[in-house]
């Protein structure tokens, strides 16, 4: 029986890119030492690299390369996980720009679907337009806030969606098609996902979700559990999670 398992991240944070590779290392080659003791490999030559940096960081991107198990990376300029695209600048605007090609395959797809002639109501449209176009397009909005550029071609595309879902003429100003096609802008869309998501990470109990755990002590919270550090945060969510960075020990419950 052969096993597979896609999208392992390792995340450090150091001054200096240097620090990051040498941090990123020494974990990686423990975790791939006690993985092969029990028979779990990785796809090393599909690794990717990316130097991140804050905006207060106006240095040039860092090229250092990083080795491990005899081969050698160098960073990325984009990289994806979990359908995240990251850059080294940490900017929104790679994301978005692909997450909108994707609706717009999307929607190129479904206007083929329906024949010249052929009447689709508006009903139709819209279910369409909210179950299937809209994720596509704002996925990851939780997370990631879209620059203003970004935000233009998003809100050109959407405007597209909702005339075709109300089948208004081109000449019909902007400001009335959320209100005739029911469906919300993209600014306040993004905007309303993210409070949901500050809001779920507030109300849920600190042993069922990491992010909760994090919190202040005095952010009012249905368990006074809280972790001091990321390695407390995964002994909470995972009170009997055998870690290979520990030499096999278990982790008991923090307090």
């Amino acid at each position: 029986m052969a096993s597979y398992l896609a999208h392992i991240a390792i995340m450090v944070a150091s001054p200096s890119p240097r620090g990051n590779i040498r941090r990123l290392q020494r974990p990686f080659s423990t975790l791939s030492t006690r993985c092969g003791d029990i028979g779990v490999y990785f796809a090393v030559p599909k690794t990717e690299l990316v130097h991140g940096r804050t905006p207060s960081w106006r240095t040039h991107p860092s090229s250092a390369p990083i080795e491990l198990e005899g081969h050698l990376f160098h960073p990325s300029k984009v990289v994806r996980w979990l359908e995240y695209w990251f850059t080294p600048a940490l900017t929104s605007g790679q994301h978005f720009g692909y997450r909108l090609s994707l609706a717009q395959a999307g929607f190129f797809f479904v206007k083929r679907l329906f024949s010249l002639g052929v009447g689709v109501t508006p009903f139709l449209c819209h279910r369409i337009a909210n179950s299937l176009l809209l994720p596509s397009l704002a996925y990851g909005a939780d997370l990631l806030t879209p620059n203003d550029t970004a935000l233009r071609t998003m809100d050109s595309f959407w405007h597209r969606v909702q005339r075709w879902t109300t089948n208004n003429l081109f000449s019909s100003p902007t400001s009335i098609l959320s209100r005739a096609a029911c469906l919300p802008p993209i600014i306040f869309y993004c905007r309303s996902r993210r409070r949901l998501t500050a809001l779920r990470i507030a109300c849920a109990p600190p042993y069922a979700n990491p992010a909760s755990a994090r919190l202040p002590k005095s952010f009012p919270s249905r368990s006074s559990l809280r972790a001091r550090t990321h390695s407390g945060t995964l002994r909470m969510a995972f009170p009997l999670f055998t870690s290979p960075l520990t030499g096999g020990r278990r982790f008991p419950l923090c307090q």
